[in-house]
């Protein structure tokens, strides 16, 4: 029974929730003989595992031993007292794979690296221990030690000497040719995901190596990374409702941070002249293919620079980050190629619109005839909207998907920009941009406001607009107020969603295939 049982759990796709339970049980069975019989692989508190098989792979030379053929024209399996101990390996992983055949067998074992296929022999394990592998299930945590080598056919695997069970799994694998393809399962148990889809694995590794990569960048312009609160009392720095909470031990309401801005701004202030900070912020907005409701910002501010500045140090991140990620500056996404090699575009948000529309909203001057031309084009807008919202909504209908190429927008309305510097050649306009790719906003950036009692009007401003109802307005902080009047030096900023860019160096489609563990509606 329990072999025959052995074969559905490896071979079978379970039919019904019955089959499942059954295969589940019969997996706890074989827990209780090793606990009876003292071997629980669950007491096991290490393994010495010298190697993973990518590093295998990668020195083949160095830890492969090539086996003879005798006179008989079969393969000469050497003693293992004569195997030096520089060509012995000990991986360890999970069971992906099992092909027993009578006294010889073979399965693959996967580790963080990839998968390696290893060589099982009764001779070489012993009676008991060729027994207990043949009870082994798919799923379970192994170590193998023993020696390199290649087979007939030229596959690269590991002769077993020693093969220990580290972990029970209790739990069947969805079935191995069709893996894990739902994509509700496969965000709620990512541990499946990960181990049955390899392309996650990578994503993922990718999404480590464009973190780390930005800190290599940032390091090389001399920038210093901190840490700032998460939990505060006036989340700004951005237009977004915040999640709230309650901190007990102060008896006090707490927002959940929705920006990193101010608190940085506030180290500029102190001098610390080139900062930056990656960490998660929290917006209480929507969920779609390109927004979660916590997800990883980058922030940095630099002092005595401005947002030309900025737009440099943007330019040569991307195209940086592009060649040590990808290993090329011309990547694709779906079916378009983008090119991060070539200067980047560079155009105002009027332009760009009168590009679009043949609207040039420098002569529209008032907010009634802004509002009359959005009417005209069946743009939505709610009654507090002044002219340069009405601007944006216009970028937002007619331009901002045509930015597949990477294109700087420059100097937006002052309405929407309540930390930034004014353009003294046009106040209505302010010292901003955002860098579009692929149709997305990919970051965002302003020669910051430094002039205090500008910012104490442009706080009242929207403090007007949260108490009209205005939910993502910004409220007046009247301590970053303070440390704006102990002096700020002309500073440029940058922020900019570590997600989004992952999914464009990644190549995927939605932002939870590029979160762990995105935001997901609980279930029962």
């Amino acid at each position: 029974m329990a072999e025959n049982m052995q074969k559905n759990d490896q071979e079978q796709k379970p039919q019904t929730e019955q089959d499942v339970n059954r295969l589940r049980q019969v997996r706890r069975d074989k827990l209780a003989e090793l606990q009876a019989a003292g071997k629980d692989p669950f007491k096991l508190v290490k393994y010495d595992q010298t190697h993973h098989t990518q590093e295998i792979r990668d020195h083949v030379e160095k830890f492969e031993t090539v086996l003879e053929t005798g006179e008989d024209g079969k393969t000469v399996t050497p003693e293992w007292d004569s195997i030096p101990a520089e060509k012995m390996v000990s991986v360890a992983g999970r069971m992906m794979s099992k092909r027993v055949m009578g006294k010889a067998s073979f399965c693959n074992v996967q580790d963080r690296d990839g998968r390696m296929q290893i060589y099982v022999s009764r001779n070489d394990l012993g009676d008991d221990a060729y027994a207990e592998f043949k009870k082994m299930d798919i799923g379970d945590i192994v170590g193998v030690k023993g020696f390199v080598f290649k087979t007939k056919t030229g596959e690269l695997s590991i002769h077993a000497h020693e093969l220990t069970l580290l972990a029970k799994s209790l739990q069947p694998l969805p079935e191995k040719f069709h893996g894990l393809t739902d994509t509700e399962i496969r965000y709620r148990q990512r541990y499946v995901d990960l181990i049955m889809n390899e392309e996650v694995k990578e994503t993922f590794k990718k999404r480590s190596a464009i973190i780390r990569e930005i800190r290599n960048f940032l390091a090389g312009r001399d920038f210093m990374e901190v840490e700032t609160p998460m939990l505060v009392e006036n989340a700004g720095g951005a237009s977004a409702r915040p999640f709230t909470t309650y901190y007990n031990a102060l008896d006090e309401e707490r927002k959940l941070r929705i920006s990193l801005e101010l608190y940085l701004k506030r180290l500029i202030i102190g001098g610390m002249e080139r900062v930056f900070e990656i960490g998660r912020v929290f917006r209480n907005e929507g969920v779609d293919t390109r927004h979660n409701p916590e997800f990883t910002l980058m922030e940095l501010y630099q002092a005595y620079t401005d947002y030309q500045g900025m737009m440099e140090l943007t330019e040569s991140m991307f195209r940086y980050l592009a060649e040590k990620v990808c290993g090329t500056t011309t990547i694709a996404y779906g079916d378009k190629t983008i090119d991060l090699g070539k200067p980047f575009r560079r155009l105002t948000m009027q332009d760009a619109i009168k590009e679009e529309t043949g609207i040039d909203f420098d002569t529209v001057k008032t907010d009634e005839d802004a509002k009359a031309l959005a009417d005209e084009r069946h743009i939505a807008y709610e009654d507090h909207h002044k002219r340069g919202d009405i601007i944006n909504l216009f970028f937002e209908e007619y331009c901002e998907d045509k930015m597949i190429q990477p294109t700087f927008i420059m100097d937006h309305p002052v309405e929407i920009s309540p930390l930034t510097k004014k353009k003294p050649s046009d106040p209505s306009k302010v010292e901003r941009f955002e860098l579009y790719i692929n149709g997305w906003e990919m970051c965002n950036a302003y020669s910051e406001l430094n002039d205090p009692i500008d910012q104490r009007e442009r706080f009242a401003a929207q403090d007007a607009l949260a108490a009209a109802g205005d939910e993502e307005a910004n409220h007046t902080d009247e301590d970053f107020l303070n440390a704006m009047e102990i002096g700020m030096p002309p500073t440029g900023g940058i922020g900019y969603g570590i997600d989004r860019l992952c999914m464009l160096l990644t190549n995927a489609q939605g932002i939870r295939d590029v979160l762990l563990f995105p935001t997901l509606k609980h279930i029962d």
